[in-house]
Formats: C-alpha cells, structure tokens, sequence
C-alpha cells in the first residue's frame, strides 16, 4: 500500500519517470460504414502525446479537461493505441524554467509536507503534489473513462438543464441545452419534444443543426395548472426531481433519447446593506428563503481516485446529512469530483460550493495555459451545471488574500504585473465563461473574499478577510479555542478548524509497532503542517491534563483521544459563536449566515482537521456535528461572569418551548438543581437570546456549587414531542474540575433487526465518553458524550455485516478520567 509508513517518499521515483499505457484491440465494428469515428478521454492526468497506429492524435495537458481526437483516417481493423505520459513533476519545472519574464511563487510547499515544486505550473490537482494534510504522489494514467464513438449524420456531446422561475409570469421554465457533432455537410432538421409527465408538461421543437459542433437552447415552461415541488437543502424540505424524456428524431440518422431529472430551484447570493452596520450582507437565498448554511470543506477522498467508489462517495456525503449539514464546498486544491458525486448531493440535499481548481498560488497567464484554462472551464460548467446541489461558483482559494497580504513577499513595484494575471484569469476567462454559459447561479472570484466590495476594489480588495463584507477563513492554534471573542463575527465562516489525530485502529493498518507513539517518525513524517503536533498538545494543555502513562502504547492511545476530545470542543465552541451570531449586530459585526468548518474528510491516514477519517471512520468531531448543527439548539456562552443561552433554530416556524437548565456537581449522579422555563419562544430561522443569568446568582441558587465543582446541561423541549439535543457548558477547565471521580463504565450489547443497541452504565459522572469498536465499520447515534445519569442507550449502525461477539471483542470505552 502507498499510503503504508514511509512509502510516499519511497515511492517518489515513480513520478519522476515517464510511463506508457499501450494495447493493440480489434475494431468491433465496419469502419468503413461510419463517417466519423473519435478516440475520446474524459480525462487523462495529465501530460501525454496519445498516438494510433504510430500516428501522433494530439497531446493533453490538463487533467480537468475532456479530450476527444477524431481517429476516422486512422482506426483499421486491429489497431495499436499509446498514451505516452511525461512526468507531472518535470513538466512543471520545465513550465516554470520556461516563464522567464517573472517568477511564479510559490516555487515549492515548505518542507515540513515532503512534496514537489511548481504545482500551478500544470493544470493538475494541485494536493497531489504535497498539502498540510495530504501526501505527494503525483499520478500518471487515465484517470477518468476512455472510448471509442462512432457516428453517422450527427452526435449528441453534451446535454444540460437549468431551471428558472419567470416572477413575471409566476412561472416555472427549463433551459435545456445540447451540444452536438454534426457530421453532414449540410444542416439537418428535425423534431425535439421533452415530455416530463408528472408536471403535464410536454412541448415540441422544430430545429435544424448546422454542420460542425454548435448547441441548440431550447425553452420550456412549465405546464401553469400543475403544482411544482421545489428542491430544498437537507432539513428544509425535500429534494423532488422529475423524471423527463428529450427525444431528437431528425431527418436523417438515428432518434437519440435523452433520460434525465428535472429539479427546480432558485438560488440567489444576497449583498445588501444591514442596518447598523457597515458593509454588506452575504447569505443564500434558496427559493426565496434565506438559508444557514452549515457543513463543512471536501477534499479528495483518495491519492489514487481510481479507489474511490460509489460506496466511499456515498458513505462520507451520508455521514454530512446526518450530522445535520446541508452544504459542502468542493475546495480549489483538489479535484471537480466525479458525477456521482454531484447526483448523491441532489438526492440528499447537500449544497455545493463550487470552487474552480486554483489554490494557495499564483498562476501563469501565458496564451497556452489560458487557452487549456479555458477548454477546462467551458467542459466542467457545462458538465455540472445541471445539478441543483451546485450553489455556487468560486474562481479560487485564497488567491486574492494571497496578493493581499503578500504571503509570497513581493516587492511592491512588482505588485501590479500579478494583479494584472490575476483579473486576466479569474475575471477576463474564468468569470466570462461561466457568465456566458450559466446564468442560473451567483460566482465569486475567490475565497475569501469581500464579495461586491471586491469588485468595487478591482476585484482585489485590501482586506479579503473583513467581517462586514463577504466570506473569512479564520485559523489561530494559539489562543485559547473556548474563548468565543477571539472568533470573527462574520459574514459567513467558509473555513476554519483545528487537527486531531484519527483513532488507533485507522493508523495502526499504516504502521507498525515501533511507530506508536506521539514522538516516533512515523507520527512526525504524516504531521504535514509545521508544529501541529505540538499545537494540539498545547492546545490540549490550556483544559485538560496531558497523559503521563509509562506504557507508551497506552500513552499514545490517550494522546490521540485527547486530540479528538479538544478538536470537538474548540469546533463546538467556535461553530456555535457563528450560529448563536446570525440574527444580531454587535458593534457592527454580525448577521453570520454560514458556518462550513475545514475539513469534512481526509485524503489518508494522518493527523489533520478532519472530521471524517480516512476509510469514514466518525472521529468525536463528527459526533458533536450532529448536535452542533442540530435545527433546534440551546447554545450558552459567558460573557463577564453572565450566562446567556440563546435559542438557535432553522425550523421554519416559531416555537414555544420549555427551557431546561441543570446544574450537575461532578461528584454526583444526581442533578444539584434544576430550573424549567416555560413558554420560550424560539423564532423561526434565527438565533435569540432566551436566558440571562449571572454566573454567580447561578452557583448560589445550586447550593454548594463552585465553578470547578460544577457544571451545566440545557436543552430545549416542547409539547409535540420536538426537543433539542442536550448541550453542556464547562464553568471551568477540566483539569481544575473538583469531583470528577474514576468510574466503571460498563456496556452489554444487543442486536435488534439490523442494529446493535448499546446500554451503557456509569457509577460516577463521566465526561467525553467514547465507544470505539476499532476497525468495525459502522457509526454510533452518539459519542464524546457527557454522561450525567446511571443509565444511556447509544445505538450502533453497522455499515457492513457484523455481530454481538465481534463488538464487544473490540469495544473500548474510554472516558476523562480513564487518561492517566
């Protein structure tokens, strides 16, 4: 296995050499009775000549594009075919030694992440040479499918669908585009019809393709009288698509029918000024109704794309829905994902932040490279824009920060030659073609960005990172992560995150014995962000005690569930200032619509900012994603020695409900006090303040209470059986926590059809309580939890066929107090 110990370095030559794919095949068809025959490659990684018969085709560069080489002079009846590859890493050095007016930083990633230089030399994913949190093997083959078409007449290339509602005419209508090969000299007439059933909708075209490759856009509207069901995000409706039939019968050649779903939404990206506050607003609109927009940043899942499955695909996007989220951004350094990909979060709900595949650099500007940017850009806007779950369209990550802070140090004078490239490809190609092809959604030219104020800037603002305009990418390791004030009350939180380490049972099928601890090589060489092992533990030390055991194996172990335990708490406590900040203005800051931390899943085996190990695994972030971004949450937060708990919800309707708040001492099982407020109202769609107490009016009123000898669970409940997970609210560091004592913890497990029931039991209060059934494949309802009474039921959700006896062979339950 590449990804086992050492071997991403071991494996270096293999992307220093050049390889070549070559087969002989028969022709399985009379070649002599098609007019046009295409040899044709959605996607080759990525520089290559592709040759026939020893005829030269043409050549690829860029591994996001589609390339289809017309072999009708060249196919006989066996045939020999070679894809010559040339080395990704030396063709970008050579691009780079080529570009000699001025240098294109960065040159290479910092040592620390073991990679190769001059990534945005070539049109390639961009991780797959180094990232801070990903291995360096740049790939050489086909990654995508290769065929051969043959035709008469004419060929249908591309086919699209977007919808939009005419508010004029309180109307639903399709534009369905297609794009085709005609072969003939002459045009061709013909019939289209689109048929889409359910919506009585069914309209006839008369059209006529001229010869060459052209596209007809074609309108429908929606039959008036019949009720049309809109695609909504996860946890705000539902995703109805309908089925439609567009048959082409022409006047000569064959009728083509064209299978797809029709879903209808609209989307619109809201700047506008805020009262009492400067700057502009910046939230989704999504069928007119603004939408918090929670989740988190996707990386590819793999180093090698051709292991990514449907299954892999489908249990990472699964695992976003039902830890509440309702939106992803596809994130610049890596890869447009597959189409799966984009139909799993139609079907599910999950909305898609599209970024373009530039990131953390500066790029060339050359007619070559424009040129290939372009094909690249017209390819995957018409290949993606017909899913709803695309929301958007971003040019980049962080490029306009880049310039703006001078991450590369360049001289002022020299300021302007990049700035000049940077709106030559983000806004002069980029944007246009995504203009001209798809008006159905909102772009922005970057991440972070300031949005419309951007714009008024010349698209590069002097602080891509102001709260009062557009998105903010926060990080700080340094700070204290519970301190909410060191947070940025934003606009929008497009990233964010802190690292933990994956659990033992996901590192240990990539090591050995001897790599088993925290300070060994192996731990340090798959640490690819400088210093973040030692972040973690400092981060770890500002609340809890470091583990101190003498048997290193268990001292690892607790490491790794320490890192786990703070990268859940510091998310929790950061995702909840955005949320609890999306309907107030403080000091001008405020209205925080989107809270997507960095990152969703990870691309191998290695301490990152994951929440999703690699293989799906549920690291205790993922678990308390599921509470923290709950439609219905109680979130508390102190601010001079006073309590507020506001009521945070997306539910679209107002609630009265009934706020429980209960003081618990650690020492005992049974709550110290209990307070119910009735008759709460939580308002639709927005965050407000339900509770104000001082802290110390708190601690008198639970008898006995200290800060270090208690603390705080809440939770939101109403009459219809709605009621909010249970949130918890530490009073001190846990490390100074009086009563916290050693308990048992017990479990006996039971099947019930196709899940296992967990009853767990405690003789002491126990805090961030962990099942772990090691490589079983599968997920807990709950998990890292705060255990406040005798008894919990947690249930597990099996992913493949297991038993009672295999889970409790690996069960491991760990709480606090078990680290030593």
């Amino acid at each position: 296995d590449p990804y086992y110990r050492f071997n991403d370095v071991m494996y270096r030559w293999i992307s220093l050499d050049n390889w070549t794919y070559s087969r002989t095949f028969k022709t399985p068809f009379d070649v002599k009775k098609w007019q046009k025959v295409n040899l044709v490659f959605e996607g080759v990684d990525t520089v290559a000549q592709i040759l026939m018969n020893n005829i030269t085709l043409g050549r690829t560069d860029n591994m996001f594009n589609r390339y289809s080489f017309d072999i009708t002079s060249v196919i006989k009846e066996v045939n020999f075919v070679e894809v010559r590859f040339l080395s990704a890493i030396s063709y970008a050095a050579e691009q780079s030694r080529y570009h000699k007016a001025y240098s294109i930083p960065p040159a290479c990633p910092p040592p620390v992440q073991k990679g190769e230089c001059h990534a945005n030399f070539i049109r390639k994913e961009q991780c797959s040479f180094s990232w801070d949190w990903g291995p360096s093997f740049p790939t050489q083959g086909i990654w995508k499918d290769v065929r051969i078409e043959a035709y008469n007449h004419y060929y249908l290339i591309y086919f699209s669908l977007t919808s939009f509602f005419v508010k004029n005419a309180q109307q639903w209508s399709l534009e369905i585009e297609s794009g085709f090969d005609v072969v003939s000299s002459k045009p061709i007439a013909g019939l289209v019809t689109v048929n889409i059933p359910k919506l009585q909708t069914q309209q006839a075209f008369c059209v006529e393709l001229q010869p060459g490759e052209g596209s007809i856009v074609l309108l429908v509207n929606i039959n008036k009288s019949s009720t049309v069901e809109a695609w909504w995000p996860n946890g705000h409706g539902k995703q109805t698509g309908y089925d439609m039939t567009t048959t082409f019968i022409m006047e000569t050649g064959y009728k083509i029918e064209k299978f797809s779903k029709a879903y209808f939404r609209t989307v619109e990206l809201v700047q506008e000024p805020i009262p009492g506050s400067p700057g502009l607003s910046f939230y989704f609109r999504i069928n007119g109704r603004p939408i918090f927009i929670k989740g988190s940043n996707w990386i590819p899942a793999d180093s090698f794309q051709d292991r990514v499955t449907y299954d892999t695909l489908w249990l990472l996007l699964k695992s976003a829905a039902d830890a509440n989220m309702n939106a992803l951004r596809v994130w610049g350094g890596g890869i447009y994902e597959d189409d799966e990909f984009y139909n799993i979060c139609d079907e599910i709900g999950i909305m898609i932040w599209q970024d373009f595949m530039f990131a953390c650099a500066l790029y060339p500007t050359d007619q070559n490279y424009l040129e290939s940017v372009k094909a690249e850009v017209f390819h995957q806007v018409r290949r993606l824009k017909s899913h709803p779950s695309i929301i958007l369209w971003s040019g980049n990550n962080e490029n306009e920060a880049a310039i703006a802070s001078n991450w590369f140090s360049i001289p002022y004078a020299d300021r302007d030659v990049y700035i000049k490239d940077y709106v030559m490809l983000y806004v002069k190609n980029i944007r246009e073609i995504v203009l001209s092809e798809d008006k159905s959604r909102p772009f922005v030219a970057s991440s972070p960005t300031n949005g419309l104020e951007s714009v008024k800037e010349g698209w590069l603002s002097q602080n891509p990172y102001d709260t009062h305009y557009g998105d903010t990418h926060f990080y700080d390791y340094s700070s204290d992560c519970w301190n909410w004030t060191v947070y940025p009350k934003t606009r929008f939180a497009s990233e964010y995150g802190f690292q933990s380490w994956p659990s033992f049972s996901t590192i240990e099928k990539v090591s050995s014995t001897e790599d088993w601890s925290y300070t060994s090589n192996f731990s340090l060489h798959r640490q690819h962000h400088e210093n973040g092992n030692d972040q973690m533990l400092q981060q770890i030390e500002h609340h809890f005690k470091l583990p101190q055991s003498t048997d290193p194996i268990k001292k690892f172990k607790d490491t790794i569930y320490l890192t786990q335990v703070m990268q859940a708490q510091c998310i929790k406590a950061e995702t909840e200032f955005y949320r609890f900040s999306q309907s107030e203005i403080i000091k001008g800051e405020g209205h925080t619509m989107g809270a997507l931390y960095w990152q969703l899943n990870d691309i191998w085996q290695a301490p990152s900012w994951a929440s999703l190990e690699y293989g799906g695994k549920w690291k205790l972030l993922h678990y308390f994603a599921q509470n923290f971004f709950a439609p219905l949450l109680p979130v508390a937060y102190e601010d001079k020695d006073v309590l507020y708990i506001y009521g945070v919800s997306d539910l679209h309707v107002d609630h009265k409900l009934t706020l429980k708040v209960v003081g618990h001492a650690w020492s005992s099982l049974e709550p110290v006090c209990t307070l119910a407020k009735d008759g709460v109202t939580v308002k639709a769609q927005s965050a407000v303040l339900i509770y104000k107490e001082s802290t110390n009016d708190f601690l008198e009123r639970c008898r006995n209470c200290t800060r270090k000898s208690c603390v705080i669970t809440f939770y939101l409940v109403g009459g219809d059986g709605l009621q909010s997970p249970t949130n918890h609210h530490f009073l001190s560091s846990l490390k100074d926590a009086e009563g916290l004592e050693k308990t048992h913890l017990s479990a006996s497990i039971s099947q019930q059809d196709d899940i296992y029931i967990f009853d767990l039991q405690t003789t002491a209060i126990a805090a961030f309580v962990s099942l772990d059934v090691g490589s079983i494949k599968g997920r807990f309802s709950d998990n890292g939890f705060l255990m406040t009474e005798k008894k919990k039921v947690v249930v597990f959700y099996p992913w493949e066929p297991t038993s009672v006896e295999e889970l409790e062979k690996s069960l491991t339950l760990t709480s606090l107090v078990d680290v030593v």
